[in-house]
């Protein structure tokens, strides 16, 4: 038994070893994190690579963070987190190669969503993008251009803004490839109005209903009521 547990140990140990060894061949750096899995790799091209944790100190008042994401040749891609330095989730980002794209959302620290934005990111399947030209002075599109597209990420979608405490949406900006649609005041969205609270009726109010039906105004005593 304690000759089978040795072995066991000298082919995990062999296993780690060749592990580091296709590291280090792949990568010029890298680190390895509690789980044993390859993280902030730089290839030998000096490009990130592969999952990345990136530690952000607290600088001139503003507070620290951390954020995890992938890197794809120097570009983050796809879902990034962000996490302030208690551990508590702050923002979930999306990336295409390197911009934004999709739907991003803020928290406060209490993990309260307080803003949605929207971004268009950059298509590489796309060699040419069909742009929109503005008027001057005005929101209006007098034409359309047909670029060469370009790597690029802009606002573009509605964005959201949220009351804190309530998670009540306050305000919407909605823009067109970086252009705002909503001159002026962006829209504001109205507190929903509060419902009457309906009384509920009793087994004699409903009976007493039922009885005078279709008559004219009947106050509860008897009396009738011819109104004017």
């Amino acid at each position: 038994m304690q000759v089978l547990k040795i072995r066991q140990l000298f082919l995990l140990i062999i296993i780690q070893f060749l592990f580091l060894m296709n590291g280090s061949a792949q990568y010029k750096t890298w680190q390895i994190n509690a789980e044993r899995d390859t993280i902030n790799a730089i290839d030998h091209n000096n490009m990130k690579q592969g999952k990345w944790v990136i530690h952000v100190e607290p600088l001139r008042g503003e507070p620290g963070y951390e954020e995890e994401g992938i890197f794809k040749n120097d570009k983050k891609e796809g879902i990034w987190r962000q996490y302030s330095l208690a551990g508590d989730i702050i923002a979930v980002e999306f990336y295409k190669m390197g911009g934004k794209d999709g739907i991003q959302q803020y928290y406060t620290y209490l993990g309260d969503l307080i803003r949605e934005e929207s971004w268009r990111g950059y298509n590489p399947d796309a060699p040419y993008d069909t742009i929109a030209v503005y008027g001057e002075g005005n929101n209006e599109i007098i034409d359309y251009k047909i670029e060469k597209a370009e790597q690029y990420s802009v606002r573009h979608g509605d964005w959201k803004y949220f009351d804190a405490g309530t998670g009540r949406l306050v305000k919407v900006e909605t823009y067109e490839r970086g252009h705002l649609q909503t001159p002026g005041a962006p829209k504001t969205v109205a507190a929903p109005a509060e419902k009457k609270k309906e009384v509920e009726k009793t087994p004699e109010m409903l009976d007493w209903e039922k009885k005078n039906k279709g008559k004219k105004k009947v106050l509860r005593d008897g009396r009738t009521y011819s109104g004017g």
